[in-house]
């Protein structure tokens, strides 16, 4: 079996568990990491067990041992990463989003063809196993026609005023927060197990902490302790707490998402329902290893995550027995694993099963509309 070398920038929350997943795949070594400072590099080179480290990512990508590059930077450098890395010729996995803009996006997914390598952006959620059981149901029709679809997306980690993280500045995170943040999950979610496409937006913001405390200094460091007042500086905050957005969908189906990032007791909860003609289907991503399946006439059922009892497609997704869970960390392997096995082979793929730069975009088009429809308080076609 032929090993693929694989380096990671970026060593932040979503880095490390980009590293874990890939060790999980027997044919893959991540053998670089690169960081914004050498020091910083070195420290978590050596605490995950990386052989070369870089304060560089050029570094990095220069190195001829990379077959494939997984950028896990802040949001602002995730397009001049990528245009970097596929000018180098090397495969790509990319967090969202794709890039700053859509005018960037679009320059991404035509280099990503005219460069033939594998590109990928991770929207892990669609890696749950019972999301691929879902979309097996809806396309077989055994929820009728969809109707409607209504869902969330509710985190608290930013309940207080003095939370603070670099998604919160525009300059690194971009015009929208919640909604491009956690919202683009959802609505790439929604689209890829309905087989719906959202045609239409309109869209409320709002932000309920004008101002935060900021940290001067380091958070990690202080960790378990109490800052003083004066440890704190105050920062206007310009990106949205909470989101609803209302969607219409094609075949006249109708559709609500609320995101809120200062909900609390939820820590990370997608959740969605979908009513159709026949059932209805509901799922929540903090119990994810059972579906709700909805009747009028008739009794209401919990379908487990087994293989045993999912089709085939759901079942490769799959690792372990009915009953022994599987959760986030798996549906990064699980992602993984069909990229991979993809790039192993040397196949050209018409219709890839994995979300490319193409679905990236796609939710730059939609973040960029619902922003609009915001500011203006309309209805928007999305182009």
């Amino acid at each position: 079996m032929n090993r693929i070398k694989v380096g990671v920038i970026g060593t932040g929350f979503i880095g490390p568990a980009h590293v874990e997943a890939l060790r999980r795949i027997a044919n893959i070594d991540v053998i670089a990491l690169a960081e914004g400072s050498e020091e910083l590099a070195k420290e978590k080179s050596t605490l995950l067990g990386i052989q070369y480290y870089y304060d560089d990512y050029k570094k990095l990508i220069r190195n001829d041992e990379i077959e494939s590059v997984h950028i896990c930077s802040p949001n602002y450098l995730h397009y001049e990463m990528a245009k970097e890395t596929l000018n180098a010729g090397k495969h790509v996995m990319c967090e969202k989003p794709l890039a700053n803009t859509v005018k960037e996006g679009e320059e991404l997914v035509e280099l990503a063809e005219k460069k033939g390598v594998v590109n990928v952006v991770n929207f892990n959620i669609r890696y749950y196993p019972l999301m691929r059981q879902v979309k097996n149901m809806i396309e077989k029709g055994d929820i009728g026609q969809i109707f409607s679809v209504h869902g969330s997306y509710l985190q608290d980690w930013l309940l207080y005023q003095t939370d603070y993280n670099w998604r919160l500045e525009p300059e690194l995170s971009g015009e929208s927060r919640a909604i491009a943040d956690i919202g683009s999950h959802w609505m790439d979610l929604i689209e890829y197990i309905t087989g719906l496409k959202i045609q239409k937006v309109f869209a409320d913001f709002a932000t309920f902490y004008k101002t935060r405390k900021k940290p001067l200094k380091p958070v990690e460091t202080y960790a378990g302790k109490v800052l003083k007042p004066e440890d704190y500086e105050d920062i206007n905050i310009n990106t949205e707490d909470y989101a609803t957005v209302l969607f219409r969908f094609n075949n006249d189906v109708r559709g609500v998402l609320t995101v809120n990032q200062v909900a609390p007791g939820r820590k990370n909860r997608l959740s969605f329902e979908i009513n159709g003609s026949k059932k209805s289907i509901a799922w929540d991503c903090e119990i994810p290893n059972q579906v709700w399946i909805g009747r009028r006439d008739g009794h209401n059922e919990i379908l487990m995550k087994d293989p045993s009892l999912v089709s085939e497609e759901s079942r490769e997704l799959i690792s372990y027995p009915g009953g022994h869970n599987e959760g986030f960390p798996d549906t990064f392997k699980q992602l993984y694993k069909e990229v991979y096995s993809i790039i192993a082979s040397g196949s050209n793929y018409d219709k890839p099963p994995f979300p490319t730069f193409k679905e990236g975009l796609r939710e730059l088009v939609l973040c960029e509309n619902i922003i609009n429809s915001n500011h203006n308080q309309i209805w928007v076609n999305v182009g």
